[in-house]
């Protein structure tokens, strides 16, 4: 839950609207002529400032006021028992209507949820950003629909560049080196913040890999994790940031909350991170700025994607009432509730447009231009929360002093085959 910790304390999920709020399902049941869908969603612990309980139910409530014929049953689980609770109830033949989770994958491939073609109209469903809907298929059919989704960019502190008699933001990975090494001239604890921690581990990775022609799984064959340009990426890491002092102490043990904090802090110079950083700097009034990642030979990277996933599911036999529902929450007409607040980021077109023409939105724009390229984890195969654990347990291991990268990359392949059985 420590992602979702940053994000709701800095920002209070301003921006869980933006992505038409994501709500889960619990069954659904009819009364005469009324619908009744029960959704499990996620809940934000108040201590991390949430707001988005609020938001579901004004949400809600204007829904129901537009469909009288339907109503919510609305239930909240916290965000770290979302995936269990759910898992459980499938598995109980208790399967929600509508719900929020981080997998999709292992229900579309048993046959349980509603594609997006039978909850929305054709003008509806091709409104989604296109990368973030490929992400949600499984076989060429889009059954995750994105929730509060994001990507990141290479956030710096300018007052520290200043000071190092850094020009800019770097553009290839040798100026990143070069401001890694200028920053440590000045006394800065961690010039680069390498996030390879159990909470990041898997985005920090894949967003160095995909600026070296790399990544994590190959259109036909699955996960590939040890080729030649993912052992180059991690040796890389491994002598030219991690040896070098560059990166910290224990890049394998930072973790995205802690490095968000540090970098606030002045302790970390330049980061990959998300737009919820720009909330939580603007507040304090912090020195930033932020740039495309940089390519290993100079050049913008392609983004990570990342997405939260609602989906709806059959057991109930409710498509009508549930594409009523996501319809409302995605229609263009609340376009322009789906995004901003710096918290998360629209996943319409519609949406995108609305927010893209908002000058008040400005801070959002290149977040939100670059989300056409964003590539995803391999979230549409069921192995994948395995294979996940799998390197947030052992990436780290790659970068570390005497650090063997093509071995651990050849441990992932090994595991990720077994965990694909």
């Amino acid at each position: 839950m420590r992602r979702r910790q940053f994000l709701t304390n800095s920002a209070g999920l301003t921006g869980a609207s933006a992505l038409g709020l994501g709500l889960g399902l619990g069954a659904c049941s009819s009364g005469g002529d009324t619908t009744t869908l029960k959704l499990l969603v996620a809940s934000y612990d108040k201590s991390v400032g949430s707001s988005i309980g609020d938001q579901w139910d004004g949400l809600v409530a204007a829904f129901e006021k537009a469909h009288p014929t339907v109503k919510i049953a609305l239930e909240r689980v916290p965000f770290d028992k979302l995936d269990r609770t759910l898992a459980r109830r499938v598995k109980d033949g208790d399967a929600p209507d509508i719900a929020q989770s981080n997998v999709f994958a292992p229900y579309a491939e048993d046959d349980q949820l509603y594609g997006a073609s039978d909850l929305f109209d054709i003008r509806t469903e091709a409104d989604f950003t296109r990368s973030y809907a490929e992400a949600g298929s499984v076989k060429h059919v889009q059954y995750g629909i994105p929730f509060l989704a994001s990507t990141p960019r290479l956030f710096y502190n300018t007052a520290l560049f200043k000071q190092a008699g850094i020009s800019g933001a770097p553009t290839s990975w040798d100026e990143l080196r070069s401001a890694a090494q200028a920053l440590k001239g000045i006394g800065v604890k961690t010039p680069y913040g390498l996030q390879l921690g159990p909470e990041a581990a898997e985005d920090e990775t894949l967003s160095w890999m995909l600026a070296d022609e790399g990544g994590y799984a190959a259109l036909a064959t699955g996960y590939d994790f040890h080729t030649a340009s993912n052992v180059r990426t991690m040796t890389w890491l491994r002598d030219e940031l991690v040896a070098k002092g560059l990166a910290g102490a224990d890049p394998a043990g930072l973790d995205r909350t802690a490095a968000y904090e540090q970098f606030l802090r002045g302790g970390i110079g330049m980061l990959i991170a998300h737009p919820v950083l720009m909330g939580a700097a603007d507040k304090v009034k912090f020195p930033y700025a932020h740039a495309a990642f940089p390519t290993r030979r100079g050049g913008a990277a392609a983004p990570v994607g990342l997405s939260d996933w609602l989906m709806a599911f059959k057991q109930n036999g409710h498509s009508d009432a549930c594409g009523k529902f996501l319809s409302h929450l995605y229609g263009r007409k609340s376009a322009k509730a789906y995004g901003g607040g710096q918290a998360a980021l629209p996943v319409t077109s519609s949406a995108s447009s609305a927010l893209r023409a908002d000058a008040a939105q400005r801070p959002l724009w290149k977040f939100i231009d670059q989300m056409p390229q964003a590539q995803f984890q391999p979230v549409g195969l069921r192995s994948w929360p395995t294979v996940r654990a799998t390197i947030r347990k052992e990436i780290g291991a790659a970068v570390t002093k005497g650090g063997d990268p093509g071995a651990v990359l050849k441990s992932l392949d090994a595991k990720a085959a077994r965990a694909e059985l």
